[in-house]
């Protein structure tokens, strides 16, 4: 959890320096800076900016670098510099590092704002992202096996963009590449899948509390990006030609995605009352044993703009009880609809998570926001939200003892 926080020269925040609780809320204007302060914490988790990818976009004026240093409440530091020119220097403990993922798993960051509220209609990137962000901080093998991977299809991308007719010394380069591809696919497919699998139960639970009419007709499922029953680069040598028309890598762990579907319900499971009126009314013909066909198809294109916020929310909520409680998958949700969810323990050796809440007041109802807070106010993560108004704060009183506020204005901040 973050003790400390200090942010230099990241947009409008010239010199920030905050000490921070369990719960801390931002309050502020558009463009005050609110939303730059959620961004610099993300910047330090991941090493980007969830609004723009160049450096020199968020960093000041005149400047030439953005800092973010924090102090974990194990007294441990986080630091990272962001240079005009896309340098990046990492600190832990005052020590140089020179990976980003030695500090993404010391501070795990999970992002709910309005500019993920689009991803069941945006590519697979986004929704993958969302599946890899659980299997990095609960697979400790996965993140090696994904860099060897990604290493491997740029250098085999590159050489397919170079020609297509390639000579036998290129062809044999790529078929040791393919052989390396195909290995390190089947272990990031293993990890992928066995995390999938602990994650359906709480993504149920969480559909169950934020859309209790679809929590029969919504499910998850995950795609591979290739068909697992056969090596890939025995897929890849079969697709070879196509490759090289195209200049790149068609299929593969680059191309999984995760989809949720909507089915509808049959009609046989639902109409046990009125086939009873039917029979005491002469009047009515139905033919019960007539059955209409289960749909089943992408939910983006059934629910409503509302419903998919709802269904965005219940995606990322569900990851950190996964996340936290990894021992034990929650039991099964009630008929009545209440959770009956069984927490373990908090393990002392991961990192606590923090969750980043801009503007949520602006995409999810009331309800929604209510069963949003009281679900982060019964884990072991830290929050950090940003809001234009003070409306949201009963709220937060509710369900933390101390909160900590704080109002900026022209990237100056204050403590309420």
């Amino acid at each position: 959890m973050i003790e400390r926080l200090q942010i230099s020269h990241l947009r409008n925040l010239t010199q920030v320096s905050l000490h921070s609780a369990a719960c801390n809320v931002i309050i502020g204007a558009n463009g005050s800076g609110k939303t730059s302060l959620l961004e610099a914490i993300f910047l330090l988790s991941r090493g980007k900016s969830f609004r723009h990818h160049q450096p020199k976009r968020y960093i000041q004026h005149h400047q030439n670098a953005a800092t973010v240093h924090a102090r974990l409440n194990d007294s441990s530091t986080l630091a990272i510099q962001k240079q005009a020119d896309a340098t990046t220097v990492l600190r832990l403990n005052q020590t140089t590092v020179y990976n980003q993922s030695i500090l993404t798993e010391q501070l795990p960051t999970l992002l709910i704002d309005p500019s993920t509220m689009d991803m069941l209609e945006q590519g697979s990137a986004s929704r993958r992202q969302l599946l890899d962000w659980l299997v990095f901080h609960m697979k400790q093998g996965f993140h090696p096996q994904w860099v060897a991977y990604q290493r491997l299809l740029k250098q085999r991308n590159s050489l397919l963009k170079k020609s297509r007719h390639l000579t036998q010394v290129q062809l044999a380069e790529l078929k040791s590449w393919d052989k390396g591809l195909s290995n390190h696919a089947a272990l990031i497919h293993h990890y992928r899948e066995r995390i999938f699998t602990e994650w359906q139960p709480y993504f149920a639970e969480s559909i169950a509390q934020l859309l209790p009419a679809y929590a029969e007709q919504l499910s998850l499922s995950y795609n591979a990006g290739y068909d697992t029953s056969v090596a890939l680069e025995v897929q890849l040598n079969e697709r070879l030609e196509q490759d090289l028309q195209l200049g790149y890598t068609r299929i593969g762990n680059h191309r999984a995605d995760i989809h949720v579907h909507w089915r509808s319900i049959d009609i046989s499971e639902t109409t046990s009352d009125d086939e009873k009126d039917a029979s005491s009314n002469p009047t009515v013909n139905i033919d019960f044993n007539t059955k209409l066909p289960i749909l089943k198809e992408q939910a983006a294109n059934v629910l409503s703009r509302g419903e998919k916020k709802l269904l965005i929310t219940a995606l990322r909520l569900s990851q950190l009880p996964l996340l936290l409680n990894d021992e034990k998958p929650p039991l099964a949700v009630g008929k009545d609809g209440n959770s009956d969810t069984v927490f373990n323990s908090y393990t002392k050796s991961r990192a606590t998570p923090v969750v980043l809440l801009d503007d949520i007041t602006a995409e999810l109802d009331d309800r929604a926001i209510d069963i949003l807070l009281s679900t982060l106010a019964q884990l072991p993560c830290q929050v950090f939200m940003a809001s234009l108004t003070e409306d949201i704060l009963p709220l937060v009183h509710e369900y933390w003892s101390e909160p900590k506020m704080f109002h900026v204005k022209q990237g100056s901040l204050t403590i309420l």
